[in-house]
């Protein structure tokens, strides 16, 4: 099926149509000054494309929003995301076929920059079967494919970069058909504008822009200076999906607006001086006091004490009552055993069986031949003991533990490791940390155990757009601070 798109006339007044199916074949460039049209060109195709194909805008401004009031798009104000919520969305994305502008107005350039690569890298990943059509419109590209280095890190640039290059350069195969506009040709990355096949070259008037769009356009250097004189919506276009041959277009109307559009003269308020002194020197308002923050949830004291009992009530065995001892006693000695064992800096790597043996050899050389603590009892104890917990828990780490009962015993030390951080509002424990209290020195098996607590819903993890996770417990109202996760 054919599917073409009217743009708008040229200088002959003759219709000038886009033919959608080469589009999604062939990629299209878009190149023109501040004010040259760049963004209507963009809405025009966009609005007259809607219903035929899947749509998906990476807008910098938050200027194609709009759209969504007559089109059905779905905006996604970035800016309100964690850069891992931001790539789950695209997933998303493109097994429901929705057509969607991402905004990322409101986030400094290396955090559009980041979003942009997590988002774009998500839909190049998304499984075989849902490689639909989509036209991936990106304005404003030399943001986020730079010709060269800027005053972003390095390791940023390289992942924008990457992904913009993908896009254009592989993205075909998967059903993406890039539309990229920019300002300058000359800040644009060579090897992303290269991929485009179709061009629309608005007005512009540094000396090497206008050369590289004559070079695009086939046309000889001294035939550029057409360039610099064409009118505000008025580009010359070339590709297989729009002419053989260079033609002016004048681009049609379109229904809806941006947000912000180009500043108009209006009259100056004309009140008193002395009333706008009064006026700008006001003294600041109070203050507003956010409310105090509800208190704890407090658990009942039946639930306290089975709790309790469930996790470090020691009780003598029935057969060994001769041998019982005061109950305060016992639990002084389990305590300095469990702290002889935790300072120990080799035992994070020791095995919970091997460790248990230990504590029984420790108990009896304390004097205490039998202690009530089975195997998994002995794991949760030293696992509340690694986090710092104290022994007579107050009723915020009761709850604490209480949640953690979901999870086995050996995932109980991350656990409450992360609940520690968190209660007291720490920056989130690294990787390293989480793999030493989980008794290994793996990196992977920690990220991995981070993803079962995860799937569980006992963990929600946040990337902030610098790369710094924190990790919140929702059934608990618990957040760390966030920190780097290597």
């Amino acid at each position: 099926m054919t599917v073409r798109v009217d743009m708008g006339v040229d200088g002959r007044g003759d219709a000038v149509a886009m033919d959608l199916e080469e589009l999604l074949a062939t990629r299209l460039l878009v190149q023109g000054n501040s004010g040259s049209g760049k963004s209507h060109l963009l809405r025009r195709l966009l609005e007259k494309s809607a219903g035929q194909v899947q749509q998906i805008v990476i807008d910098p401004e938050g200027d194609f929003v709009t759209l969504g009031d007559r089109y059905g798009h779905v905006a996604i104000e970035a800016a309100d995301y964690a850069e891992r919520e931001i790539a789950r969305f695209a997933t998303r994305i493109r097994e429901h076929r929705a057509s969607v502008v991402l905004s990322l107005e409101g986030l400094e350039a290396e955090g559009q920059m980041r979003c942009a690569a997590a988002f774009l890298n998500a839909l190049f990943d998304a499984p075989r079967d849902h490689w639909y059509p989509a036209l991936v419109v990106v304005d404003e590209a030399q943001l986020f494919a730079p010709s060269g280095g800027g005053e972003v890190a390095e390791e940023v640039r390289r992942a924008s970069l990457s992904a913009m290059t993908n896009l254009m350069c592989r993205g075909r195969k998967r059903g993406l058909a890039g539309v990229i506009a920019t300002q300058r040709l000359a800040k644009l990355a060579k090897n992303v504008a290269a991929e485009a096949s179709n061009f629309l070259m608005g007005r512009t008037f540094l000396d090497i822009d206008m050369a590289r769009a004559a070079d695009l356009l086939g046309m000889e250097r001294r035939q550029a200076e057409q360039i610099r004189d064409l009118q505000r919506g008025v580009f010359l276009a070339l590709g297989p999906a729009i002419a053989r041959r260079p033609v002016s277009v004048q681009i049609g109307a379109v229904e809806t607006s941006a947000r912000s559009g180009s500043p108009k003269l209006v009259p100056l308020p004309q009140a008193p001086a002395e009333d706008m002194r009064d006026l700008l020197l006001a003294p600041a308002e109070p203050e507003w006091t956010p409310p105090a923050p509800p208190p704890p949830r407090v658990a009942d004291s039946e639930r306290l004490i089975a709790s309790l009992a469930a996790r470090t009530t020691l009780t003598p065995e029935p057969e060994r009552i001769e041998e019982a001892r005061d109950p305060a006693e016992i639990a002084t000695i389990v305590a300095q055993v469990l702290a002889a064992i935790v300072e120990d800096a080799d035992s994070a790597l020791r095995t919970p069986p091997g460790l248990y043996q230990e504590f029984l050899v420790r108990c009896r050389m304390a004097g205490l031949p039998r202690p009530a603590l089975d195997l998994s009892g002995f794991v949760r104890r030293l696992s509340a003991a690694r986090a710092g917990i104290p022994d007579d828990p107050d009723e915020q780490w009761e709850q604490a533990l209480d949640v953690a009962r979901a999870l086995p015993d050996d995932m109980l030390g991350p656990f409450l490791l992360v609940a520690r951080a968190a209660r007291e509002g720490a920056p989130c424990p690294s990787d390293a940390e989480i793999a030493s209290s989980y008794g290994t020195s793996s990196l992977g098996r920690a990220r991995r155990l981070i993803s079962y607590i995860e799937d569980r819903e006992l963990f929600v993890l946040r990337s902030d757009l610098s790369g710094k996770r924190s990790i919140t417990i929702p059934r608990l109202g618990w957040t760390t601070q966030p920190a780097e996760a290597g």
